[in-house]
């Protein structure tokens, strides 16, 4: 048998039952899926007015001079719009030099001749100062072996009658590329360098013997950098040096 207590509960149970079921009805299998604020409506299925739009939506109207701007991408560059130059600023098309420069490039992958110069200014500039400074640990790893014993054989000779050089650079103003050419798998560039320094040759006893400490000299050179295409050492080397008017 049940006790009062028992009883009591069955009865509010059955009445809180009954009050849920008369206030949330019951599903029937043809209720809305909830509502997703942030899905996009196929207009195809989504139940329209009388004008094709549903008569749940509100559409705001535009502000005043404002416009619908159309989604970002890639630009088209005008067909009748030249085409870059692959050289450009460094050699004119079809000359012989950007056609050797194709040729570099043709077998080494992403070959950079910008970043070839920066490097061959640096590596000018190194060379000159190690060379006055009578540097030859520096000298060996940018120099070719044959460039490397000619400039060590001239510091030999300076050191032997008892002379030192000071070099000051000022400028190198520019740095043009007037040939480039591949030979088997070696590349070779030259380089036309104009520069302006300060350099002097002063003797054991402190006596200027060539140069002057006071005055800024225009110096043209002309080098040759080389470099085995496809090797995994990326530094090119200094092969041929000349001086030019």
């Amino acid at each position: 048998m049940f006790d009062i207590y028992t009883i009591i509960f069955l009865a509010l149970a059955v009445f809180i039952f009954m009050r849920l079921r008369s206030v949330l009805g019951q599903r029937t299998g043809r209720e809305r899926p909830p509502y997703d604020p942030y899905s996009r409506q196929d207009p195809a299925k989504a139940p329209a007015g009388t004008d094709g739009r549903s008569d749940k939506v509100v559409n705001f109207p535009e502000r005043p001079g404002e416009a619908v701007t159309a989604p970002s991408g890639p630009v088209e560059a005008d067909a009748d719009e030249p085409a870059t130059p692959r050289w450009s600023g460094v050699a004119d098309i079809g000359s012989a030099v950007a056609n050797g420069l194709d040729a570099i490039a043709a077998q080494e992958h992403g070959f950079d001749v910008q970043h070839f110069l920066t490097g061959a200014r640096s590596a000018y500039e190194m060379i000159v100062l190690a060379f006055a400074n009578g540097d030859r640990r520096a000298l060996k790893d940018l120099l070719a072996k044959d460039v490397y014993d000619g400039f060590s054989a001239a510091i030999t000779e300076r050191e032997t009658r008892g002379e030192t050089m000071e070099t000051r650079f000022v400028a190198i103003d520019k740095a043009d590329i007037i040939d480039a050419q591949v030979k088997a798998r070696t590349a070779q560039i030259t380089v036309r360098f104009v520069s302006q320094l300060i350099s002097v040759t002063r003797n054991a006893g402190g006596e200027v013997t060539d140069g002057d400490p006071e005055t800024v000299a225009d110096v043209t050179d002309v080098w040759t950098f080389s470099r085995d295409l496809g090797a995994r050492d990326p530094n090119w080397k200094l092969v041929a040096t000349e001086a030019a008017a």
